[in-house]
């Protein structure tokens, strides 16, 4: 069972990565996260009974480890991390055109909720909406409204780049 879990985990391991890197703003807390979704995949791992694909039920895991963890986060204070500035900030250059737009685009993602930083994952990730359905436990025809609407919001939120 363990040479299974491992193995499914290292083909894997990038959309966890993802995850990470949409719900933890430095790397430190990519980390803890990310050993905190593994902790919790292995705890769950008993009860995957195959009845969705391995991939599917690692992102509901995932995803659902990430906006607790994000949840139990905003409950407590924060401090200044000097280490999240820009690259600019830090060395004086300056970021391409490709790069800033990169950076946009993160920072409007960062500014949906849990649910819609999910969507969109899920959908940049490629995945049908029958399977983000799954994952999130919300319907199809609200998943497509919801992505509609997060959209325009993304686009407002970019609009001056």
């Amino acid at each position: 069972m363990k040479e299974i879990f491992l193995k499914e985990i290292q083909l894997h391991e990038k959309q966890i990565y993802k995850i990470c890197h949409f719900y933890a703003k430095n790397e430190t807390d990519r980390q803890d996260l990310y050993q905190e979704i593994l902790l919790q995949l292995w705890k769950g791992y008993p009860n995957f009974r195959g009845e969705s694909k391995f991939n599917t039920w690692l992102y509901q895991v995932a995803i659902n480890t990430a906006m607790t963890r994000l949840r139990n986060d905003k409950k407590n204070i924060h401090v200044y991390d000097p280490g999240h500035l820009s690259r600019e900030a830090q060395t004086g250059d300056t970021h391409s055109n490709k790069e800033e737009l990169y950076d946009a685009m993160y920072s409007a993602i960062d500014q949906l909720n849990d649910i819609e930083k999910a969507l969109v994952l899920l959908f940049l990730d490629g995945k049908p909406y029958s399977e983000i359905e799954t994952i999130l436990g919300i319907s199809e025809p609200t998943l497509r409204v919801k992505m509609n609407r997060i959209k325009e919001k993304l686009r407002q939120l970019t609009k001056n780049i």
